[in-house]
């Protein structure tokens, strides 16, 4: 072949040399390689190739080879190309020998498998036609190429879940307690498909098969292990393993008992959060048990706190004005006091006022507290809890009662407890009706509810008392000649704790529910448990009090269920929990005000008095617990005071050093200021007392208008006062505020005239008036101490500079203005559109040895300046003004012009 290709190549030069000359040249050209190039290349029909991802080279079956029949001549037997045909394919053809037409496929960028597995493409040979300027190659059939991309083991297997969970019952053997799954992201089947699971956990009593599932190999027991937690991986079929294990978790539970799960026991309760769900996850298993339908009754246990339930712990006075009750009350069991000391003795829990009587001791109420008759209608309001009774269960047990004098014995009326009975007895006089007729009221007690105390009393001047009373008692009051509005009861009853639905809208269809008039018992009724789970879960326990009481409150679910047509039905046992009410943020209240006044004799006599507490203010805080801004760090944390609102229930102003006489003094409020803020008020000599439940600003208000008088203050040194302000009758209370109120005597009206002639008010400085006479407060606003003087004469002092600056600064300013006026006069003749003049306005200009003198008498204008009024001052500096502008026109201005500096750094020469 090649011996041939060479003869051929210098017959092809000749023909192409000697026909280049002539016009038919180029016609003999193609004549000639129609001749030469007769046939087109050829190749298979089809071609199936292999390619391995990330790798360029196809193996193709059969190889690429292209002939023409036109060999051995040149160009026309030789392939110059293989085409592809297609869009954007990653493949490119090249020939490897021209004369034997071997090519070679390859990729032109790294294939993909997981991207596509396979292609299909169209590809012709070109053969080099008749010589090398010669663009008519002649090209083959189409052949189709189809190659297949060969996957490469490059991932590993996930799991579709990075953890599983499952629940078994103790004692069981499961086929399948779960079945794991893992994927692998590899484009064959090879590598692609999961040939195994393992169980990477030693000693467990577990196996997984090849799918995925698993099971336990032994029983398991609650007690001894509740939860297990194994890891497993899995294999493909190239044995890679999975990138990361998974945690299967399985929990054993017990064998199934019907009954509540998933509920606390110890639910916490922060004051002041509303509402709060008691068992938000709580659900009724019924081991499959064929349930018709349940009712459920939760029941909120709180008659061993206080009075039955948290209720508002205000005095008995404040809940009667609070809930609106009528006038005329008798509180037969008050706060030990100096006017109510026959409840002095007895046993009392100071946080809610509740009595404690032993079965031994008894109180006697003084004559002319409560009537001896209580007419036809009268209202009779206590708290009781009934102890255990020591001895014959058929003696009475007294709580009240009205008798004759010595030795009769008889009772008028008489509250009392018999045989687990609470007897009323009311007994008419002979003044009411014709006969004498006794009449007898009787109430079943359940024992073991509600805290209540005892009181017995009567008219005896050495009572000797029997039937005592064994428990506790609180709020016993009497109201002769009208009967209490029920309205009025169940306020002073309503407890602020109880039972609550969350959602009533959500409560789902089929449950009923009902709460009993106090809130603490719910009972729910459905037929469809996952309904009374839900209804269940909405139960809340609130409690509306600002400061509620601390401590447990038990809690207890019963369940009654029904089942289909079945004598025997599951039993489903109680819950018992409690909720524990935490300790509220005690408030801190503090009372601030001016402690010390003095006060003209005048003003002590005069019709209005003196107000003792103008500007008291009431402000109550807590502490916050603020943590540190650097977590890292184990500093403690730092307590930040932040201001809370609340009520207060009574206000008492006490007179130290002696009671007031009333002869000549007194402290006097206006009963409308109390009224219009719903306030009361009881005053005696020993002071004031003010009691209600409102707001810190209305006792600010009623207290300042608090006057003292005093007809006689001439004998009158000084008058001390307290104040101490509570909330919730005595549990939080204020610190205790001390004024003391003297007299401004007349032999101290010189001192504080000569004090008053050297204070000059200052503009700035803003006067606090009160409602006072102008004249009588500015006297009481001097207080005669050297820190007050020390205070005038510093005040002053700074005036007196002030004044002398703002002096100066006009002089000098006057100055400059004159000499820019002298420099107008000289009239000079050059161009000084370039001058530029230096002055330095401060600067005082001033005559040879009259600088002293002229010092001197500025001085003395401005001290009696200052030392005049106001008004005067004014004057005073406008005629100073004029005179040193008069005095510099004429004779400074010599002077003056003499000190002038010319700066000439900008004149041209």
């Amino acid at each position: 072949m090649l011996t041939r290709r060479l003869c051929w190549v210098p017959l092809l030069l000749a023909l192409g040399v000697g026909s280049g000359s002539g016009g038919g040249g180029s016609r003999r050209r193609r004549l000639l390689a129609a001749k030469v190039n007769k046939h087109k290349p050829w190749i298979e029909t089809s071609y199936h190739g292999v390619i391995t991802e990330n790798n360029d080279t196809v193996i193709l079956d059969p190889p690429l080879v292209a002939l023409d029949k036109d060999a051995p001549v040149p160009f026309a037997g030789e392939i110059c190309a293989f085409k592809i045909h297609g869009q954007e394919l990653p493949f490119e053809a090249v020939v490897l020998n021209k004369t034997s037409g071997e090519g070679r496929l390859r990729a032109k960028s790294p294939i993909d498998c997981e991207l596509q597995k396979e292609y299909t493409f169209i590809i012709q040979a070109y053969d080099c036609g008749a010589g090398p300027r010669e663009t008519a190659w002649k090209k083959s059939h189409k052949a189709v190429v189809h190659i297949q991309v060969k996957d490469v083991n490059e991932f590993a297997p996930t799991f579709k879940e990075p953890a599983y969970r499952a629940v078994v019952t103790e004692g069981k053997i499961y086929d399948s307690i779960l079945q794991v799954e893992a994927v692998d992201e590899d484009c064959s089947p090879q590598y692609s498909q999961i040939c195994n699971y393992e169980i990477v956990t030693t000693d467990v009593p577990f196996a997984i098969d090849r799918n995925g599932n698993i099971r336990n190999t032994e029983k398991l027991s609650y007690d001894k292990q509740r939860q297990y937690e194994i890891l497993v991986t899995a294999y493909d079929c190239g044995q890679k393993p999975a990138a990361q294990d998974t945690l299967v978790q399985v929990d054993v539970k017990p064998v199934c008992k019907p009954g509540w799960q998933d509920w606390t026991k110890r639910i916490e309760y922060q004051p002041g959060s509303g509402s709060m769900p008691l068992f938000p996850s709580i659900h009724l298993e019924t081991c499959d048990g064929a349930v018709s339908s349940i009712q459920i009754t939760t029941e909120l246990q709180t008659n061993y706190i206080g009075k039955g339930c948290d209720r508002e712990t205000y005095s008995e006075r404040s809940l009667q004005k609070l809930c609106g009750a009528s006038s005329g009350i008798i509180d037969l069991l008050p706060s030990p006091s100096a006017a109510t000391n026959w409840t002095a003795g007895l046993l009392v829990d100071s946080s809610d006022m509740i009595f404690k009587f032993d079965g031994r001791q008894g109180a006697k109420i003084p004559d002319g507290i409560v009537p001896k008759n209580l007419t036809d209608q009268f209202t009779i309001t206590m708290w009781m809890k009934h102890g255990p009774s020591p001895g014959v269960r058929a003696e009475k047990e007294t709580i009240l009662c009205n008798s004759d004098k010595t030795e009769m014995n008889r009772h008028h009326y008489a509250l009392y407890v018999h045989n687990c009975r609470l007897v009323f007895l009311l007994r008419k006089d002979f003044d009411q009706a014709d006969t004498f007729r006794p009449a007898e009221f009787h109430w079943k007690l359940d024992q073991g509810l509600g805290d209540i105390t005892t009181l017995s009393g009567g008219e005896v001047a050495k009572p000797r008392f029997a039937q005592f009373f064994h428990g506790s008692l609180a709020s016993l009051t009497i109201r002769p000649g009208k009967m209490e509005s029920q309205k009025v009861i169940a306020c002073l009853q309503a407890c602020k704790e109880g039972l609550d639905i969350s959602s009533l809208e959500s409560l789902g269809q089929g449950i009923k529910y009902h709460f009993n008039p106090s809130q603490s018992v719910l009972v729910m009724e459905g037929d469809d448990i996952g309904n009374v789970n839900r209804a269940l879960q909405k139960v809340s326990y609130i409690n509306s009090r600002q400061f509620p009481t601390a401590g447990v409150r038990r809690l207890r679910v019963s369940s009654k269920v029904q089942c289909f047509g079945e004598d025997v039905c599951i039993s489903v046992p109680d819950v018992d929990a409690y909720v524990m009410v935490l300790q509220a943020i005690e408030p801190r209240i503090s009372l601030r005000g001016t402690d010390r006044l003095w006060r003209p004799a005048a003003q002590f006599e005069s019709a209005r008095g003196v107000t003792l507490f103008p500007d008291l203010k009431i402000v109550s805080t807590f502490a916050r617990a603020e943590a540190p801004g650097d977590l890292r760090t184990t500093a403690p944390k730092s307590a930040v005071l932040e201001e809370m609102l609340h009520n207060l229930d009574f206000c008492d102003i006490l007179v130290l050093g002696g009671d007031l006489d009333p002869r000549q003094e007194c402290l006097e409020l206006n009963h409308s200021e109390l009224h219009q803020r719903h306030l009361d008020a009881t005053n005696s000599t020993a002071g004031y007392s003010i009691y209600g439940v409102g707001s810190m600003s209305r006792y600010e208000q009623v207290l300042h208008h608090m006057r003292y008088r005093n007809w006689h203050p001439g004998s009158l040194e000084a008058r001390r006062f307290r104040i101490k302000c509570s909330e919730l009758n005595g549990r939080y209370t204020s610190n205790e505020f001390n004024l003391e109120v003297s007299v401004l005597h007349e032999a101290r009206v010189s001192d504080k005239e000569h004090v008053n002639h050297l204070i000059v008010q200052p503009p700035f400085l803003q006067s606090v008036h009160h409602p006072e006479s102008h004249s009588s407060i500015q006297r009481s606003s001097v207080v005669p101490s050297i820190a007050t003087v020390v205070i005038i004469i510093s005040v002053c002092m700074l005036v007196f500079v002030v004044a002398m600056g703002v002096y100066r600064v006009r002089i000098a300013h006057q100055h400059f203005t004159q000499e820019t006026e002298a420099a107008k006069e000289a009239e000079m003749d050059w161009d000084d559109s370039a001058l530029t003049i230096t002055v330095n306005p401060m600067e005082k200009h001033e005559e040879p040895g009259r600088g002293d003198e002229d010092t001197e008498e500025e001085e003395e204008a401005v001290e009696e300046d200052v030392s005049s009024s106001s008004s005067e001052s004014e004057d005073s500096e406008e005629e100073e003004e004029e005179e040193g502008m008069s005095k510099g026109r004429h004779g400074h201005n010599g002077a003056r012009h003499t000190q002038l500096e010319w700066d000439d750094s900008a004149l041209p020469y």
